[in-house]
């Protein structure tokens, strides 16, 4: 393969006032209303951004809709800042414990949402914005730096002699309001925003629907794309699909797609697993044209620490998916069926440019159970096994599985095999794919009361268990699903320590809240749950009020399961600035979790990331 090159909250304290740079600096939706004092009036401060105020909040008890809503969009802000040059972040709080390990911590994420014609696209449309937090063992400092990834549309849509954004591409769950939408074939761009990878010295930037982009990891430039996918079409070794109905619509719609909307025929998903135990990557792809048809391909490739394809296998299973994320054990790869169907009436929408192009499918909860797809990794090592692997294993209760924190598997003595898998899932009645964040095109506007329904948080995303156990034969006997230590609290992004990847874990940690705001009960996040599956306890650690978190990532330094830091970034809105915490996985319920805060500069404060990645340096491997 090679890269293709292309062209516990303190006080609130009001900040002076600042005036920004003509351009370049971080900036709300522009019809976003200012919130109103509830019991007496307060001064506004203003930091003076391009075109539009954003005005600075002070503390205030009273939590109404409009302080949810201007809190809520700030961590949408758009940011088109880059630095050229690492910026060694000020220390807060605590210190940066002497034996923390040297390495990056890479985020990544969409920067901007708004462009100067009058578009505003859906976060997960937003292009790619790598940030990287360096840390020097050595100095104890923290340097800084961020970019966006230089992709194919991101070059289109960014003209740097005018310094100035013009969305061309709908992308496929936004629509443009300054820009062509009937007609607008430009759909899948690849933004390069939702997960990050360092594997084989290459630092990778992936998407849901291309391959990955190579970045220079000591300048964040972007060096191309990597092409992780030739060589993976699907081969039909065991049967002749050459005259079924839906190869023959397959056939059909390929060229459309590849053809008129510029699709790659594979997906490569982003999110990819590593084996801990092998030391390998493992990733997976799909077709394009299975968005549409109610069969799946799907290549899983595994590379060993050089880059090197050492193991590959397909599948084609009947049924009509969109996987997001997966799972894996010592012998299994582990597919939800997460079900869908298209929409007739909402692809002509599409079509017509009334609706993004996501509203051609929808969600199919045409069965109460959940089909879970056990794929074996190892064939050849299986021969004894008798199982149908395209028959599923049904879960008893219907779920929409979001993130995997981890899986692994227990040889039982007498052959059976019990299978456990940790993720977050949401349910079918709430998951929709264009209304996912609050988006509104029209309005410019995130609404937040779409991700804090009312109805129970066993509707939204939530920490679940998943427990198959399997007879030698690899029979379904028993298929399980419960909340993990009855936490019931809207939850997403389960992480383990990595060095235990497929392995049986003792604790997970996930971002949740604990529900104090009353407008914004379940979403953003504004806390870190640590959960012993051992000792059934469930610890917590909050940022504080009108302060809000992403996604953790686990640092290892030790041996046990629980020795090292967790980073996280921290979105305090009341003080508009976004903050690095480091935390003690010990102590987490305690008030001594919090190690050190270092502060990211106002002027470079960046939207809510996605998914992280930690990279140790080679002399900490």
């Amino acid at each position: 393969m090679q890269a293709k090159p292309i062209h516990n909250t303190p006080p609130y304290i009001i900040p002076p006032l600042i005036r920004a740079s003509p351009v370049h600096q971080a900036s709300l939706p522009q019809t976003l209303t200012k919130p109103k004092p509830i019991t007496m009036p307060i001064p506004n401060t203003d930091v003076l951004v391009p075109d539009r105020p954003v005005p600075v909040r002070p503390f205030i008890e009273h939590d109404d809709s409009i302080d949810a809503s201007w809190d809520y969009n700030f961590l949408f802000m758009s940011q088109r800042s880059e630095t050229n040059q690492p910026i060694t972040l000020r220390v807060v709080e605590g210190a940066i414990p002497i034996d923390f390990p040297s390495g990056a911590y890479y985020l990544t994420g969409p920067g901007i949402f708004m462009d100067d014609h009058g578009s505003t696209v859906h976060p997960l449309d937003g292009h790619g914005y790598l940030r990287a937090f360096t840390f020097d063992n050595v100095n104890k400092k923290v340097k800084y730096m961020a970019k966006y990834v230089q992709t194919e549309a991101q070059l289109e849509e960014y003209d740097r002699k005018t310094d100035s954004w013009k969305f061309t591409h709908r992308g496929p769950f936004s629509l443009l309001k300054g820009g062509k939408r009937i007609g607008n074939t430009k759909v899948m761009k690849n933004v390069a925003n939702t997960s990050v990878l360092m594997w084989g010295k290459k630092l990778l930037c992936m998407w849901e629907g291309g391959n990955p982009y190579e970045i220079e990891s000591g300048t964040l430039d972007t060096i191309g794309k990597f092409n992780m996918m030739d060589g993976c079409d699907m081969e039909d070794h065991e049967e002749n699909h050459g005259g079924d109905v839906w190869e023959v619509a397959a056939n059909l719609i390929k060229p459309i797609l590849y053809g008129i909307f510029k699709m790659p025929p594979k997906r490569l998903l982003s999110h990819y697993k590593v084996d801990s135990i092998r030391n390998r990557l493992l990733t997976v792809s799909c077709n394009a044209e299975d968005m549409l048809l109610p069969r799946s391909n799907f290549t899983f490739n595994e590379y060993d620490s050089n880059f090197k394809l050492v193991e590959k296998q397909e599948f084609r299973i009947p049924d009509h998916l969109m996987i997001h994320d997966w799972a894996f054990t010592d012998t299994h790869y582990i597919l939800f069926a997460n079900r869908i169907k298209l929409d007739v009436l909402g692809s002509m929408a599409a079509v017509c440019g009334a609706s993004p192009m996501i509203a051609s499918l929808t969600v199919n909860p045409s069965k109460s159970t959940s089909p879970i797809y056990l794929l074996p990794r190892f064939p050849n090592k299986l021969e004894g096994q008798k199982r149908d692997w395209r028959i599923p294993v049904e879960a008893p209760s219907q779920l929409w599985l979001l993130h995997v924190g981890n899986a692994f598997e227990v040889k039982q003595s007498h052959g059976n095999l019990d299978i456990q898998i940790q993720a977050t899932a949401c349910s079918y009645q709430w998951f929709n794919f264009h209304k996912l964040f609050g988006y509104n095109w029209q309005t410019r506007q995130l609404d937040p009361s779409i991700m804090n329904v009312k109805g129970g948080n066993e509707l939204l995303p939530h920490l679940v268990q998943v427990s198959i156990k399997l007879d030698s034969d690899y029979n379904c006997q028993e298929c399980d699903v419960k909340p993990i230590q009855e936490w019931k609290k809207s939850s997403d992004f389960p992480a383990t320590n990595p060095t235990f990847s497929g392995k049986k874990n003792k604790y997970i940690y996930a971002a949740t809240t604990l529900g104090s705001r009353k407008s914004l009960p379940s979403f953003p996040f504004d806390s870190i749950v640590k959960l012993d599956l051992v000792n059934n306890s469930v610890h917590t650690w909050t940022a504080g009020s009108r302060r809000f978190v992403g996604e953790p990532i686990f640092v290892p330094k030790g041996q046990e399961e629980d020795d090292g830091y967790i980073l996280v970034v921290e979105y305090a809105v009341s003080m508009q600035r976004c903050c690095l915490v480091i935390l003690n996985p010990k102590m987490i319920g305690t008030k001594n979790a919090l190690v050190a805060r270092l502060e990211i500069p106002m002027n470079l404060n960046f939207p809510l990331g996605f998914h992280g990645f930690w990279a140790a340096s080679e002399s900490q491997i």
